[in-house]
């Protein structure tokens, strides 16, 4: 903090990028951004090693560490970097899967700018770009006693290997049987309040007098083993996830009465009578902001479970596909440690080959933005790739690509 800033950051223009090999600080690049600059390097800080970050103010003449949200990407043999935009850039992996090579830090995005009041100092938050249109996630909501949990476990246990839930963090107490790391993630009020205040988490909610919410790590965790994350959270966490960069479908669950609702809270004989009544007068807020328009993309009266059910798969589409479909990332791309990058419009160019290959026949992908959704907390969709022919011809006819 404070320190002198290092000659070469003196010369990065604009839009520019650095990269250089030293032996303390292995491969980094530095991007700059209206007053402030971006260095990416090596961090060994952590169990496995990866990206550290640090931002020069040149206004200041300082350094500062941010806080840095989302998953970070493990390190790899090399990487570029590129402007997307004044609030992203690209980081490419060399040598990684398709998989595992793209990625974005998003610097000044609105997901950004509201955790950097949250916390109060410099923020950035990490994203995985992931080709093709990935399904949203799903979003549940629904008053205490409605069934939605059942409904939940009734679509993972048919489809297991295509959806995953998203475990909640709360301050409550564990129920009889309840499972921590399971049912929820099961925490002390400080720690909790803590990590809201450190920008952890993508919603929160005062419910019943104790804190619950689902963490950013939590949404990650399902997606990063392949699946499709369900959110189970009530009206107030549903707002917060339709106010953030999430993508999701939103569905919310309603009873077929207020008296029926009212009978299965009292058939769980799980809470006292003060707890009941508590619970009856949020449900009643709760089906009124539910129902209201705008929030919710698709209501289910669960009547009948087994009615409520094939209506959910439905409108999941699970009636005509059981498998999640996903565009298949190009299995022989990976960029090669020796490679050029450049932006044109909404594509990045990527030139590869190395010292010995000719320009007439090294081989340029492109990376095609147009189509970018979502962002951090979660990921970011609709990367396309494709295949150019020799460098010379890439570069000099787009039509060719």
């Amino acid at each position: 903090m404070g320190e002198e800033a290092p000659e070469f950051l003196g010369n990065i223009d604009k839009n520019s990028i650095l990269g250089y090999d030293s032996e303390s600080q292995g491969y980094s690049s530095s991007i700059a951004i209206g007053d402030k600059i971006y260095v990416l390097g090596r961090s060994d800080d952590d169990a496995n090693s990866s990206f550290s970050l640090k931002v020069f103010d040149k206004l200041g003449g300082k350094w500062s560490n941010p806080t840095v949200l989302g998953t970070k990407p493990t390190l790899s043999k090399g990487h570029s970097a590129v402007l997307i935009n004044k609030n992203q850039i690209l980081v490419l992996k060399s040598d990684s899967s398709p998989d595992e090579c793209f990625w974005f830090l998003e610097v000044d995005t609105p997901f950004v700018k509201k955790q950097r009041e949250l916390v109060g100092r410099e923020v950035v938050a990490w994203s995985k770009g992931i080709t093709g249109d990935a399904p949203k996630p799903i979003v549940i909501s629904g008053p205490s006693g409605v069934g939605k949990g059942t409904l939940i476990a009734k679509l993972m246990k048919e489809y297991p290997t295509t959806f995953g839930f998203s475990v909640s963090h709360t301050t409550r107490a564990p129920r009889e049987k309840e499972v921590n790391g399971v049912h929820y993630h099961f925490t002390e009020r400080s720690i909790m309040e803590k990590d809201i205040r450190d920008g952890e988490f993508l919603e929160t909610a005062a419910v019943h007098g104790n804190l619950y919410g689902t963490s950013i790590e939590a949404v990650e965790a399902v997606t990063n083993g392949g699946k499709r994350c369900i959110l189970d959270i009530d009206v107030q966490g549903a707002r917060s996830v339709r106010a953030s960069s999430l993508e999701a479908i939103f569905i919310f669950i309603c009873p077929p009465s207020f008296d029926e609702l009212e009978k299965r809270l009292r058939s769980r004989g799980t809470e006292t009578e003060e707890q009941v009544q508590k619970r009856l007068r949020n449900a009643k807020a709760e089906l009124d902001q539910g129902t209201s328009p705008g929030l919710f993309d698709h209501i289910l009266v669960n009547d009948d479970l087994e009615t409520c059910y094939e209506n959910l798969k439905k409108l999941l589409a699970l009636d005509e596909c059981t498998d999640v479909t996903y565009q298949p990332a190009r299995e022989n791309f990976k960029v090669p440690v020796c490679h050029s990058v450049t932006k044109e419009d909404h594509k990045v160019l990527i030139h590869c080959g190395n010292n010995g290959l000719e320009a007439e026949t090294a081989i340029t992908f492109v990376l095609d933005l147009t189509l970018l959704k979502g962002g951090a907390p979660g990921r970011t969709r609709g990367l396309h790739i494709s295949a150019g022919g020799p460098l010379t011809e890439s570069v000099n006819g787009m039509g060719q690509v």
